[in-house]
């Protein structure tokens, strides 16, 4: 059965998903997708790349569906330059990709390695070339397996070899990016990496979890430091929000989701854009939890170092219940966590412009997995998406109008990859991928889009 977003035959689906809704948005907002290294380059041993956690967990067997990996990918290593000409013929105004650590430092430490960074040269020229702005992420889960052999997140040191790192990539591109973002969705290292075991480095320790988190947002901190030492380019963090809602009018249930919340949300806004961790999730943890014992003077302050924009991802709500647990509201994608929910976009956007104050936001990730297929005449349909994105621009567009300082958006995702366990079972492109001869065809949504990016109209 197809899930209820995706099915045009649903009677909850659009039969007119490309109508237009007379949005304009303001001059200057820019329009873009994004992918991550490990989803789309291939070339896993390559010009000098070193192992990452990904390759290993991805090896294993049982870890991803079909025992799928990323050594291939969407080739994108070796088909760069076309895949800008695509990007361009689509219109896109600004492109948010990752940087592979280990392409970079092979064991995560040391001298760079060349070959990876030329690669990022070619590919932000390329960029720039065809007027394309780029937005460079650090950090998109792929850590390095000798560092990971060195205790990973864990490892209070790690967060300072990623500050070298960032200041090695820095000094070699900080001049031509104009946007950076630190670390990719430090949550969902956190509960699907250390907590659920289901993403690398696959593991299942609570009394790590919450220790790692305070690394990651640390190491966040540090390559803000670093690169406020050689470069005026812009950064800030890349954070999946999820905005939460009591079930019910209990004061059991508002309980339980103000400290969702806390986790969900305020445990990374808070340390970057107030230099300090919500109490009630800290005490909810306990004075003898890891992370509480593994903070010490002065790194909320490295945290906290003033950032220029926060980048928003957003995907789905929480509907929390007393106790904790949670309850589904509305139709799901094909991805089974996903709830179809527009107005979460519109809350999200808005209570952070309401809470931290009118910093520059970017969306860097949303969209949906559709079961996508090459229809007979070589086209894919997927109205399902097309419904979805339009509808998501009109949350952003009525956020802009009730004052938030939304600057960009980026689809997630450019084309079909690797989506981590699920393998290559979801599609979440505007792009679709034949794997086997790895021939790109756009699909219904990305001409929608098109349009979209050329009129700045939804």
């Amino acid at each position: 059965m197809l899930a209820a977003a995706c099915d045009p035959d649903s009677p909850d689906a659009d039969p007119d998903p490309e109508r237009r809704l007379g949005l304009r948005f303001p001059d200057g907002f820019r329009w873009g997708a994004a992918t991550s290294a490990y989803q789309i380059e291939g070339a896993a041993k390559e010009d000098g790349r070193g192992a990452s956690i990904w390759d290993t967990f991805s090896h294993t067997p049982g870890r991803t569906r079909n025992g799928d990996t990323g050594d291939v990918a969407a080739d994108h290593y070796h088909r760069w330059a076309s895949d800008l000409d695509l990007m361009k013929d689509l219109g896109l105004q600004t492109y948010r990709f990752s940087i592979s650590w280990p392409r970079v430092q092979a064991d995560g430490t040391g001298k760079a390695n060349q070959r990876g960074l030329d690669f990022y040269r070619r590919l932000v020229d390329g960029l720039l070339e065809r007027g394309i702005e780029p937005m460079a992420t650090l950090f998109h889960w792929d850590l390095p397996q000798a560092l990971q052999d060195a205790g990973g997140w864990e490892n209070r040191d790690v967060a300072y070899r990623f500050g070298d790192y960032a200041a090695e990539v820095f000094e070699a591109l900080g001049a031509t990016v104009p946007v950076w973002l630190t670390i990719n969705e430090p949550k969902t290292v956190v509960q699907n990496g250390y907590l659920g075991g289901h993403h690398a480095p696959g593991l299942r320790d609570a009394s790590a979890a919450y220790l790692v988190a305070h690394h990651l947002q640390l190491a966040h901190g540090l390559a803000v430091r670093a690169l406020r030492a050689s470069s005026t380019a812009r950064i800030g963090p890349a954070f999946n929000l999820h905005p939460c809602y009591p079930v019910d009018d209990t004061p059991e249930a508002a309980a339980a989701t103000h400290l969702y919340d806390g986790y969900e949300n305020r445990l990374y806004l808070d340390s970057v854009l107030r230099g300090a961790y919500p109490q009630d999730v800290l005490d909810d943890l306990g004075p003898e939890s890891r992370m509480v014992r593994g903070i010490r003077d002065g790194d909320l302050a490295v945290i906290s170092s003033p950032v220029d924009l926060v980048a928003v991802q957003y995907y789905t709500p929480y509907y929390v219940a007393p106790g904790g647990r949670t309850e589904m509201r509305w139709p799901t994608s094909e991805a089974f966590w996903q709830q179809i929910f527009p107005d979460g976009l519109f809350d999200m956007l808005t209570r952070i412009t309401r809470d931290y104050g009118p910093i520059p936001l970017t969306i860097t990730e949303n969209g949906l997995p559709c079961p996508d297929e090459l229809g007979a005449d070589g086209t894919v349909d997927d109205p399902g998406r097309v419904e979805f994105l339009r509808d998501h621009f009109a949350a952003a567009h009525r956020a802009i109008g009730a004052g938030v300082p939304l600057e960009s958006y980026h689809v997630w995702s450019l084309m079909d990859n690797f989506e981590w366990a699920e393998g290559y079972e979801q599609r979440w492109g505007l792009v679709y991928v034949d794997y086997p001869t790895q021939r790109r065809i756009p699909k219904r949504s990305a001409r929608w889009y098109q349009g979209v990016i050329r009129d700045n109209t939804v």
